[in-house]
């Protein structure tokens, strides 16, 4: 029997958690390494999350956020400062290298708002289903039909 390793697609999604639950019960093999630089994804509430990504030494300006249809692209390109020339580093320990991160959302998953403070970047995002896709009851007899309330099973 093969057995697929699904944690890149686990770690790049947000708001399938329906999904991703399901694949919690099954055996995925470890192994895979995180990928510079290093981040959360954060259910802050029923429809809400958050993708934390550690960016020290980055300034607003070296990072680029572009949500486009399903996909959520963050960029970090850091820009040599002219008070670095002339300096020799002896040891390089804080990464400071260029990246692309991408992570794919779930339909009706649109980005609020992005924040940085003491070298995190926090991306805030909210799943807002439309109207016309809610559930509706539908009345015998002709009736207007009123709109049921949504449910989370726990």
């Amino acid at each position: 029997m093969r057995q697929f390793d699904l944690s890149p697609l686990y770690r790049s999604t947000v708001g399938f958690d329906r999904l991703f639950g399901m694949i919690d019960s099954l055996t995925v093999p470890e192994g895979a390494v995180p990928a510079y630089p290093p981040y959360n994804i954060e259910r802050t509430g029923e429809n809400a999350y958050r993708v934390t990504m550690a960016v020290a030494g980055f300034a607003e300006q070296d990072l680029a956020i572009e949500a486009k249809e399903n996909t959520l692209t963050v960029k970090g390109e850091k820009k040599e400062s002219e008070t670095t020339e002339g300096k020799e580093v002896l040891y390089r320990g804080i990464a400071a290298r260029s990246f692309e991160r991408r992570f794919q959302l779930a339909d009706h998953v649109e980005v609020k708002g992005a924040s940085l403070a003491n070298g995190l970047l926090h991306i805030d995002l909210v799943r807002e289903i439309p109207e016309a896709m809610k559930p509706r009851a539908v009345a015998i007899n002709g009736k207007l039909a009123k709109q049921v309330e949504a449910k989370v099973a726990a």
